[in-house]
């Protein structure tokens, strides 16, 4: 049977360099990621002094990741769609539109979130 890729550490360090190569692409190429991870090097220090348990300190941070996450995957979308050209297509617009709309449930997740918690 040939060999198909890494195997075992390999591969971790392999996935590990990907990620970060995907987390240095985002910073330079997205505004949105810049301006929600200032959002979340401002507010993490809120959750650790106000979050009244450790699991509530947990909620409120992993609120902050998931809109990283929700928006390094709506970055993602778009660049596949933009790859493609630059017509614009009804389909194309709704799947960004789609995206936009995950990043904007993310922050309203979060808003609960940190509203539930803190008050």
């Amino acid at each position: 049977m040939a060999k198909t890729g890494a195997t075992g550490i390999r591969r971790i360090i392999n996935a590990a360099g990907y990620s970060w190569l995907g987390f240095k692409a985002a910073y330079q190429h997205e505004a949105a990621f810049r301006q929600e991870l200032v959002l979340m090097l401002v507010l993490t220090p809120v959750a650790l002094y106000y979050g009244p348990s450790y699991a509530d300190k947990a909620l409120l941070i992993a609120s902050l990741v998931f809109i990283l996450l929700v928006e390094i995957l709506n970055s993602a979308l778009e660049a596949a769609i933009d790859r493609f050209g630059d017509e614009h297509h009804p389909l194309s617009g709704r799947a960004k539109d789609m995206g936009s709309a995950a990043v904007f449930l993310a922050f309203i997740i979060a808003g609960l979130v940190w509203f539930s918690v803190l008050y």
